[in-house]
């Protein structure tokens, strides 16, 4: 079956605000309603495209896919839209009273299970542990059922009543207009119910506040902003729905001598003017505990990049590891004994360089080049 682009049936461009989807999603569902059209199938189809339109464009994730896959992208991860009227009301009972200030009068469904609140850990590490890898024992506060009601929120033994103020429909109903209307029932919050003994532990809630404590695995070659995801390791769900995730996010410390792009290491070694002119083997320690050879060639230039391929980072995929730049630093040494600058003239005197340390007015630099 052909299905409208989202964002024409809402009419909204593919960079609409969450409040412009929202305007436009309420002036359709007005317009359309089924309430305002009976027996119009046209009307009623046209409700119905705009609420798959919103509820899709309405979810960062969904609209993620959407804008990326399109239909066969949401199809591919098990959205198909909605059933019938009934699925929509019971999906959008309170945006209905957000946008009119009052939800439709048809006969809500049960709650749909609903996934747990996901939580986040941000976890600092040296560098030399990005390198490893380690396993981190770490110590979060999350919601968990109570153990005393077992998350009814009622006082063992006690049992709930039906809600004086409506009746146990969750709902007060009225009439407007062409409408038969109903609000959310103050009392007890659309459940139908009320709790006259809370527990003495949760208070009513259901859900307490307690310590957890678990070990978590950090792969080698993490880096600033990665992502752990621990499954069920969030706040527990509602009306049977799952329990949330724990992401656990990195933040590696600056080292003190190797800065780091990816999975390449970088650093910057000083050297005297010597052996960047004869080259050298200087080794350096190394994240892995073993020293690392650079070989400096001779006539090495100030600011010139050495590369030494695979001594970088792990690579997350666990295929090899970045490489190492190396940046070189010439020290020009600021003072020199005799011995050192006889030497140093001597050399000079080789490439026909006469030094003249302000004694004697020297050629100018044009002057030079003509000769």
């Amino acid at each position: 079956m052909y299905k409208r682009d989202y964002y024409e049936v809402l009419g909204v461009s593919p960079n609409a605000t969450e409040e412009e989807i929202k305007r436009a999603y309420r002036k359709l569902a007005l317009k359309y309603h089924p309430d305002r059209n009976p027996g119009n199938k046209e009307a009623e189809e046209r409700f119905k495209e705009a609420a798959e339109a919103y509820e899709v464009l309405r979810d960062p994730e969904k609209r993620e896919i959407y804008d990326r896959y399109g239909h066969e992208g949401l199809e591919g991860r098990g959205f198909t839209g909605f059933s019938g009227f009934e699925d929509i009301f019971s999906s959008f009972g309170d945006i209905f009273e957000e946008f009119f200030g009052f939800s439709t009068g048809r006969r809500r469904r049960a709650p749909r299970p609903v996934q747990g609140k996901s939580l986040r850990y941000d976890l600092e590490l040296s560098l030399e542990e990005a390198y490893h890898g380690k396993e981190e024992e770490i110590v979060f506060t999350r919601l968990t059922l109570c153990h005393t009601c077992e998350g009814s929120g009622l006082e063992p033994g006690t049992q709930p009543e039906v809600c004086p103020s409506c009746q146990g429909r969750g709902q007060i109903i009225r009439s407007q207009g062409f409408f038969q209307i109903s609000t959310t029932c103050p009392t007890c919050r659309g459940e139908g119910q009320v709790i006259p003994n809370p527990c003495r532990d949760c208070r009513g809630q259901g859900k307490v506040h307690t310590e957890r404590r678990i070990t978590v695995k950090i792969p080698a070659g993490v880096d600033t902003g990665s992502q752990l995801r621990l499954r069920g390791e969030g706040e527990p769900g509602e009306f049977g729905g799952p329990p949330g995730d724990l992401f656990v996010v990195i933040h590696v410390k600056e080292h003190e001598f190797f800065g780091r792009e990816g999975d390449d290491l970088i650093c910057q070694l000083p050297i005297s003017f010597v052996q960047a002119a004869l080259g050298d083997v200087i080794t350096v320690p190394g994240l892995d505990d073993e020293e690392v050879e650079i070989e400096i060639p001779p006539g090495t230039q100030p600011e010139q990049i050495l590369r030494i391929p695979g001594k970088g980072m792990p690579r997350l995929n666990g295929r090899g590891r970045g490489d190492l730049f190396v940046k070189i630093q010439v020290k020009i040494p600021e003072k020199l004994s005799e011995r050192q600058r006889e030497l140093l003239e001597a050399f000079a005197s080789t490439e026909g360089v006469k030094i003249n340390p302000g004694r004697k007015k020297s050629k100018s630099f044009w002057k030079k080049l003509r000769h």
